[in-house]
C-alpha cells in the first residue's frame, strides 16, 4: 500500500493542542531525542584528523540520518493505514514531535523571569535553553537581546519550518527537516566538527531558505496587528537580515529587531536594528507575543493550504 503524503489537517490541529496543553512527550519516547542518540552514536565511529574522510562520512550523516527516520515514519504510517485511529494518533504523535512552540515560549519565560527578578547568573544559565552562545559575561541587556534573538530565529527553526515541510511532503517531511535541524544544532559548527559537520550545516541553510524568509514576514505582519512600526521593520529586514553569518537567521532577527525598535547585537560578528528602547525582560515578553501570532498565522495557513491538498487528492 503507497504512502499517502498528503497531510492532515486534523492531525495538526490535534498536534497543536497537544503541544499547547502538554508540551514535550518524554524524553525517552521522543523522535527528536532518538535523532539525537543516533547521530552521538555515529559521530563517535567518524574518522578523525583525516579531512576528506571527515567530510565524506558528513555527508552521508547529513543525508542519511534524516533519511532514516523520515522513511521509518512513512513506514509506520503505512503499517498503521487499516487502523484510521491509530493512523491519526500516530500521525498527530510524530507531527508535534516535529514542532516546539510551547517549549520555546517557556524557554524564554524563564529568562525573563530571572531578569525580571535580578539574577543575572540564573538568565545566563537559563539561556543555554535558547541559544549556544557563551553567556558567562553578558550584561542583563545582552542575556535579554540573546533571548529575543533566539524567539525571533526558533519561531522559523521550530514552527515554521517543520510546517512548511509537512505541507509539502506530510510528516516524513517533518521528520526530515526535524532530523536535518538537529543535525546542525549537534555538529554543523567549526572547530571540532569544522569537516565533519559541514554537510549538516549546508543543507540546514538550504532547508531553511524558504521558512526563515516566510517567518520575517509573518513578524512583520504580527507586528502590524500588535500596533507596531511595521515600516520600520521592512526596513531593518531589508538593511540588516543578511548581516549575520547565517544565510537564514539574519531574517527574522532583523525583522524582530525592526518591530521592537530596538538593537540586537552580538560582538564583533552583527548587530541589527537602530538603538532605540532598551532591550530587556519586557523586550522579552514582546518578542514573544509577536512569535505567538506569527506563529498562529502560520498554522492556519498551513490547514488551509493542508485541506485545498487534501481536496485536489481526492
Amino acid at each position: 500500500m503507497p504512502l499517502d503524503p498528503t497531510p492532515s489537517a486534523l492531525a495538526l490541529v490535534l498536534a497543536l493542542a497537544w503541544d499547547a496543553l502538554a508540551g514535550e512527550p518524554p524524553a525517552a519516547l521522543h523522535p527528536v531525542v532518538w535523532m539525537g542518540r543516533v547521530t552521538d552514536a555515529l559521530v563517535a565511529r567518524a574518522p578523525h584528523d583525516a579531512p576528506v574522510a571527515e567530510l565524506a562520512y558528513g555527508v552521508a550523516l547529513a543525508i542519511g540520518v534524516p533519511l532514516v527516520f523520515a522513511a521509518s515514519g512513512g513506514v509506520a504510517l503505512v503499517l498503521a493505514e487499516p487502523l484510521p485511529l491509530v493512523r491519526l494518533a500516530l500521525e498527530t504523535y510524530l507531527l508535534k514531535s516535529a514542532f516546539a512552540l510551547r517549549a520555546l515560549g517557556d524557554a524564554a519565560r524563564v529568562v525573563r523571569d530571572d531578569l525580571t527578578a535580578g539574577d543575572l547568573p540564573a538568565a545566563r544559565s537559563h539561556l543555554a535553553s535558547l541559544c549556544s552562545r557563551d553567556a558567562g559575561a553578558l550584561a542583563p541587556d545582552e542575556v535579554a537581546a540573546a533571548a529575543v534573538e533566539s524567539v525571533a530565529e526558533n519561531a522559523s527553526d521550530s514552527f515554521v519550518a517543520p510546517l512548511v515541510f509537512w505541507v509539502a511532503l506530510g510528516v516524513p517531511g517533518a521528520l526530515l527537516y526535524r532530523a536535518v535541524n538537529t543535525l546542525d544544532a549537534m555538529v554543523g559548527y567549526r572547530g571540532r566538527f569544522e569537516h565533519l559537520g559541514k554537510a549538516s550545516a549546508r543543507l540546514d541553510d538550504v532547508l531553511n531558505w524558504v521558512p526563515a524568509r516566510v517567518t520575517a514576514w509573518l513578524l512583520l505582519a504580527a507586528g502590524g496587528v500588535h500596533g507596531a512600526d511595521v515600516a520600520a521593520g521592512r526596513r531593518v529586514l531589508a538593511r540588516d537580515g543578511a548581516a549575520t553569518p547565517s544565510p537564514n537567521a539574519g531574517r527574522p532577527m532583523a525583522a524582530m529587531a525592526g518591530v521592537l525598535g530596538v538593537a540586537l547585537a552580538k560582538q564583533g560578528c552583527y548587530r541589527l536594528g537602530d538603538p532605540g528602547r532598551p532591550v530587556d525582560a519586557g523586550s522579552i515578553d514582546a518578542a514573544w507575543r509577536l512569535v505567538r501570532t506569527a506563529c498562529l498565522a502560520a498554522a492556519v495557513a498551513a490547514l488551509l493550504l493542508a485541506g485545498v491538498r487534501h481536496a485536489a487528492a481526492r
